[in-house]
Formats: structure tokens, C-alpha cells, sequence
């Protein structure tokens, strides 16, 4: 488990949610996630897709949850376009980790709706990284990939 993580259901506002212990406005449910809006939406539409499982971060979560996560995903962000909200966007995004702005630690997928003035921005401070630089980087992950566990 990832450094964060919390055992499932000890004061997880996610796992209570899937459980039925609180309020969700939901939009899908199956047996292995749960899809709803969120609370403090960053636009209108704006849905979170959870796994039922309890896991902290990518780390924690098995591919074939993590794939189904991100079929529940395209399936909402194709239904968010096609619904009267009539968004001209969508930004799919996962925060894995403090440091990646995550702050509930029960992995979810957020499917953002975005609507031209809606003032929500990702704007980074991007400097382009020389080749060399980039080839020590890739060779790093590709390593990791290569490696058990």
C-alpha cells in the first residue's frame, strides 16, 4: 500500500459513500465502482468514479479495477457531452498522491465538464527538457517496467 493509505472504511468518506453510510448524488453503480457528482464541483457535471475496493493510489489498485474505473470514465464523459449540461469539453484526471493535489485517499477518477469561460485553468510552468535528459528519463521508467514487483 501506498504510504497514505488507510485501511477501508476507517473515516474513507469514499468507502462510505460506496457502502450507503452517506449521502452521493449517484449517476452509476456496478459491482465494482460507483460514479457520482461531486460535492465541490470544479464546474457543473463535474463526477468522481470510485472504485468499491478501498485503494489509496494507483499503486494500490489492480489493472482490471483500474481499467473499469477508466471505462466508467469515457462512458460519463460521453454521456456529460451528450446531456442538456451541453459542456464543450471534458478533462479526465487522477491525483495520485499529496503532491498531486489528491486529498481524499481512496483513489477516484475525476470527469470534468468544461464550458468555455468556466475559469478553471492547468496552466503549467513548462520549460522544454533537453533530449539527453529525456532519454535518462525514459530509460528510468522502462527499467522500472522491466522489473518484478
Amino acid at each position: 500500500m501506498t504510504q497514505d493509505a488507510t485501511p477501508a472504511g476507517h473515516d474513507c468518506i469514499f468507502c462510505a459513500i460506496v457502502a450507503g453510510r452517506a449521502e452521493a448524488s449517484v449517476v452509476h453503480e456496478d459491482d465494482t465502482v460507483v460514479a457520482f457528482m461531486d460535492l465541490a464541483p470544479v464546474t457543473r457535471g463535474h463526477l468522481l468514479v470510485v472504485p468499491r475496493t478501498h485503494a489509496v493510489g494507483l499503486e494500490d489498485l489492480d489493472r482490471a479495477t483500474g481499467a473499469h474505473v477508466w471505462s466508467v470514465g469515457h462512458d460519463l464523459a460521453r454521456a456529460l457531452r451528450r446531456s442538456t449540461l451541453r459542456c464543450e469539453g471534458i478533462n479526465v484526471l487522477v491525483c495520485d498522491g499529496e503532491v498531486a493535489f489528491q486529498t481524499v485517499f481512496h483513489l477516484h477518477l475525476h470527469v470534468i465538464p468544461r464550458y468555455a469561460g468556466d475559469g478553471w485553468t492547468l496552466v503549467p510552468d513548462t520549460v522544454e527538457r533537453e533530449r539527453s535528459l529525456l532519454d535518462g528519463d525514459a530509460r528510468a521508467v522502462r527499467d522500472a517496467l522491466a522489473s518484478p514487483g
